[in-house]
């Protein structure tokens, strides 16, 4: 192969030339199966029936080749920035913005992504608690009160709230208008980039700006206040990196937006799945209540406490296996390659599948029942083989603030299972709607109270 690859650069002849495509379909001219992609939650369940765990399509103006399972995630996962490198719809590339973390490459995306790991900390993790806590305390009895209630938006605004309290420093409560602006602007990511100001695009865009303003305020305003550091922007607006560099305001907006989009979107539907898959098992809740039962309740939650606190994170995990708030990941290829026996061309993009590879059934036994003990210390499924779970990502582009995400997602389940029940109402759709992260089309209606009987 290397000989062949020395030939003259007349003949141009590269080994993964002589290869095939994957199967598939690259549908309509320009918009492809983007349509399909976006509309059909089983866009992917019904190609790999048809073609296998490697086909060919074409979404958001680009031909996209998906790759399914475990190898196909370490395939790509190994090769970052040798075959692969970063790619996101142009509608998101865009909303986030040019610095935003999820966009950078190279050398510039090791440097950043270590300057900005420095906000997820234990030491700053730690630190953050408290405020969880009380902001998750707030919202338990605000839902205690209303009796029955929609509970999706009010997840979004619980997990607005405290991404601004722990991420920026501000308290969303005191400003209805960031929140809204920043509702629309969620609406437009994996979106057609039509740059109309009807489309829900054109609208988004214009909601960044005013939030990129809102967002510069508040650095300003910081900037002019003793050094803080309680929420990510304090630890940012202090932190340099190898070179003595600080971030620039314009990259810390961008940054900041990118943070507050991943610390409120992809918890909120993680959340709203545990309540959802636990009111639909009740054993699964008994038991998990009875948990927290046997761990000492003292007046306030505890690092210590949550330690403890073994099968809510076989629960939780069990949850983001089910329904992962990321349904993949895209990337570009750079350098033309083989995977699986097909040519991976190069200026194609590739996804790779999270979903999938959480229903395996050669990995995860019953891989559609929801069976938190999957990873008891006695079973571990996901350790038979490396990438079977990757519900934060994996390699060097894996989620920078999961460890975030973990606690949020463990305190927000240990005082709701402590102190309140929560039942379904009937006749609602409880079916999931997968854009931009999943959610219950109805909007997840309940029936919310304090106490809980002892099983």
């Amino acid at each position: 192969m290397i000989n062949q690859e020395n030939k003259s650069q007349n003949q141009n002849i590269s080994p993964h030339n002589q290869l095939p495509l994957p199967p598939g379909n690259l549908g309509l001219p320009l918009i492809g199966e983007t349509i399909s992609f976006l509309s059909d939650p089983d866009f992917a369940t019904k190609r790999q029936n048809k073609y296998g765990n490697v086909f060919k399509t074409n979404i958001f103006g680009s031909p996209t080749i998906m790759m399914i399972g475990a190898e196909a995630n370490r395939f790509i996962f190994s090769s970052e920035n040798q075959n692969f490198t970063i790619k996101w719809p142009e509608s998101v590339s865009v909303l986030l913005g040019p610095a935003s973390l999820s966009m950078q490459t190279g050398s510039i995306h090791q440097t950043r992504r270590k300057l900005l790991s420095q906000a997820f900390q234990p030491r700053a993790l730690a630190s953050y608690l408290p405020a969880m806590v009380e902001i998750t305390n707030t919202y338990l009895q605000k839902w205690e009160g209303a009796g029955q209630l929609t509970w999706y938006p009010e997840l979004r605004q619980y997990t607005f709230d405290v991404a601004c309290k722990l991420l920026v420093g501000t308290d969303a409560t005191n400003d209805s208008h960031f929140a809204e602006l920043f509702e629309e602007w969620c609406l437009g990511l994996f979106t057609l980039p039509i740059r109309l100001p009807w489309t829900k695009f054109g609208k988004a865009l214009k909601c960044r700006d005013q939030l990129l303003a809102k967002i510069e305020e508040i650095i300003l305003q910081r900037q002019q206040q003793p050094s803080s550091e309680q929420d990510a922007l304090g630890l940012l607006l202090n932190a340099k990196d190898e070179d003595g560099n600080s971030l620039s305001i314009d990259e810390l907006k961008d940054q900041i937006l990118t943070l507050l989009f991943a610390g409120h979107e992809t918890l909120t539907s993680a959340i709203s799945s545990f309540c959802l898959l636990l009111a639909q098992k009740p054993e699964i809740l008994a038991a998990a209540r009875k948990e927290q039962q046997q761990i000492i309740c003292t007046s306030e939650l505890t690092s210590e406490n949550l330690k403890q606190m073994t099968y809510l994170d076989q629960i939780l995990k069990e949850v983001l296996r089910v329904i992962p708030p990321v349904g993949g990941g895209f990337r570009e290829v750079i350098q033309s390659c083989e995977f699986n026996g097909y040519r991976i061309p190069q200026g194609w993009s590739v996804l790779y599948q999270i979903g999938k590879t959480h229903q395996d059934e050669t990995i995860y036994r019953d891989a559609q029942n929801f069976d938190p003990e999957r990873f008891a210390t006695d079973r571990y499924e996901d350790k038979s083989k490396p990438f079977s779970y990757v519900a934060f990502g994996g390699g060097m582009r894996e989620c920078i603030g999961k460890e975030f995400a973990r606690l949020e997602m463990k305190i927000f389940a240990a005082l709701l299972l402590r102190g309140y029940e929560w039942e379904l109402v009937a006749g609602q759709n409880l079916d999931l709607a997968m854009i931009p992260t999943p959610q219950p089309r109805d909007g997840l209606k309940v029936i919310f109270r304090s106490g809980f009987r002892n099983n």
